[in-house]
């Protein structure tokens, strides 16, 4: 019997009272995995040495939504419209990305995670788009995260588009910072009308696939999203299978 794959997903950390506290994904993600036929898992950020543990256990990663990543990785000062930074995770999913490409993992890096795995590649991010950037469109949304705010153009030639089967998608829009200059290896195949680069993709045989809109909060009214996180988690299947028969 083929077993569902085991995807671990990054985590933030929230402080709700003195006696209250801890590791925090929003339940869409978990949500979008079930239905994709995964098995999720949370992630907290840990200790370095305990990366190898979390490789083992997981066929697929989401690198997750969450804090600001901290500019000193990418060789800039911190701009007075920065939000908060969360120092162990910076360290955490960085080391934990360069280790991903290099296993060739599958990974599924969403809104901080596509930042993440740009930085990680030797990229550079805006740091406040609405202060940097000047566009018409609110890529902060105020309506709910499952609601489309503006539309994305996908490359005809990307995996993205092959797997949604579209080239045009609207969506949601839940981020102040963006990439600026691409990290090395990765295609930008997704923008907005603005020219943000809204995905990106890695040639090759590993499934690394970034966005910068929260798909895993549009699966349940959006047959596109719901293609992404089912690729995903098929990639992930294979990659465990391909590993056993090595």
């Amino acid at each position: 019997m083929k077993k569902s794959p085991v995807i671990g997903i990054t985590s933030s950390y929230v402080r709700q009272t003195l006696n209250s506290e801890g590791v925090y994904v929003h339940h869409d993600y978990h949500r979008a995995i079930l239905k994709a036929g995964g098995i999720p898992i949370i992630l907290p950020p840990a200790p370095l040495h305990v990366i190898s543990s979390y490789l083992d256990l997981c066929d697929g990663f989401i690198l997750s939504g969450g804090e600001d990543v901290d500019p000193v990785y990418y060789g800039q000062i911190a701009h007075e419209k920065l939000g908060s930074v969360f120092a162990e995770r910076d360290e955490f999913e960085l080391t934990l990305t360069a280790l991903l490409l290099k296993r060739k993992k599958p990974i599924l890096a969403i809104c901080r995670g596509l930042q993440v795995i740009n930085v990680a590649l030797g990229g550079t991010l805006w740091q406040d788009l609405p202060s940097q950037v000047n566009s018409p469109i609110q890529h902060s949304q105020t309506s709910h995260r499952s609601l489309p705010t503006h539309p994305v153009t996908i490359s005809s030639h990307s995996q993205l588009a092959k797997i949604i089967k579209n080239t045009t998608i609207n969506v949601n829009s839940l981020h102040h910072q963006a990439i600026d200059i691409l990290g090395k290896g990765l295609s930008a195949v997704g923008h907005s009308p603005d020219h943000i680069i809204e995905a990106v993709e890695m040639k090759g045989e590993a499934f690394v696939v970034g966005v910068q809109w929260h798909p895993e909060s549009m699966v349940p009214g959006c047959t596109e999203m719901s293609r992404l996180f089912s690729s995903f988690v098929n990639a992930a299947s294979a990659h465990s299978q391909d590993e056993q028969n090595a």
